[in-house]
């Protein structure tokens, strides 16, 4: 991880008071972001509503929060009630100049890591591009779909809500609840309170309506149908929150001999695994970039998302809502 990264991080997460140096743009990123809120909310800048339900999950903070495995999860709920849902996402890192539909096949740097691992494991179709509303229209355009998830929305607020969904890391909270970049926050915690549910992952905060817990299922192998049972591994992640792929690890009974850590996002190449001992276990996430130059004692640890039955029963709640206003 870079310097860069690991300062910023300790200002944001270990009490430094360096973020003090940085407060000046706090409070000019804080202006910037609520002049925009306003021009939304005065109808100066407009808002578009579609034919279908959208549901925004997202954060107001950097990093990873467990976005991606509770969308996996809310994806199958919605298909269980018989909806045909459909997801948007940015497309973070890479470089999409018009609303693309994510192939199974597709690669993760034309479309986005995170995307593409929805498209694999939901089965749903995922357009992505920034722009939210053109990505939905495209979505809505080229497939049935009858309800959207807007994955990493929540700031996006030129594409009308139905429900909005707030993932928090519940190892690390807030962080110093200063706003960017002298803190990890996009919005302040009031923001929270706007919100339909606000989930944590890993283990409760007060400001939550409820927990979710990330169970791991199997380590499968990148390039083959092969299992790894718990044994000795060397770890590889690219999450905003590697700490909590150990744990989870270490859960699911790995002992973790040598860790590697990346920035958010990164693009690997075989060169990064050349001084690793194997087996290597990464996230699914980082996986979908390297299936191309995968050995055959790569593994990813794949993960579940789990509710719960305070924060199940307000999802239930939501939806059944939903239901009834959009009809059968």
């Amino acid at each position: 991880m870079s310097k860069k990264v690991s300062w910023l991080e300790k200002c944001w997460y270990q009490n430094s008071q360096f973020f003090w140096l940085l407060l000046p743009l706090s409070w000019l990123y804080g202006l910037i972001t609520a002049i925009r809120r306003s021009l939304y909310r005065l109808g100066i800048k407009p808002q578009h509503r579609l034919a279908v339900p959208v549901i925004v999950v997202g954060n107001i903070s950097v990093g990873g929060t467990g976005k991606t495995p509770f969308t996996l999860m809310l994806c199958q709920l919605l298909i269980e009630q018989g909806w045909r849902p459909g997801i948007v996402s940015r497309g973070y890192g890479a470089k999409v100049v018009t609303p693309t539909l994510v192939t199974s096949d597709a690669k993760a740097e034309n479309v986005g890591d995170e995307p593409l691992l929805l498209a694999k494991r939901s089965g749903c179709p995922v357009v992505v591009y920034p722009n939210r509303v053109q990505a939905a229209e495209y979505l809505l355009q080229q497939t049935d779909v009858d309800i959207i998830i807007s994955d990493d929305g929540l700031q996006h607020y030129a594409l009308q809500r139905d429900v909005e969904i707030v993932l928090v890391d519940g190892l690390r909270g807030l962080g110093n609840q200063q706003l960017l970049p002298a803190g990890p926050l996009r919005e302040k915690r009031w923001r929270l309170s706007k919100v339909d549910l606000v989930i944590s992952n890993s283990q409760p905060l007060p400001y939550a309506d409820g927990v979710m817990q990330l169970i791991p299922t199997a380590a499968k192998a990148l390039n083959s149908d092969k299992t790894l049972p718990p044994s000795a591994v060397n770890l590889v992640a690219a999450i905003g929150n590697p700490t909590r792929f150990a744990n989870t690890a270490k859960q699911a009974g790995f002992t973790i001999l040598q860790q590697r850590y990346f920035v958010d996002h990164h693009q690997f190449t075989a060169a990064d695994f050349s001084q690793m001992a194997t087996p290597i276990l990464m996230t699914e996430k980082d996986a979908v970039k390297c299936t191309s130059f995968a050995q055959d004692d790569w593994f990813s640890l794949t993960v579940n998302a789990k509710l719960d039955a305070t924060a199940a029963a307000k999802l239930s709640i939501l939806l059944t809502q939903l239901r009834s206003t959009y009809g059968p």
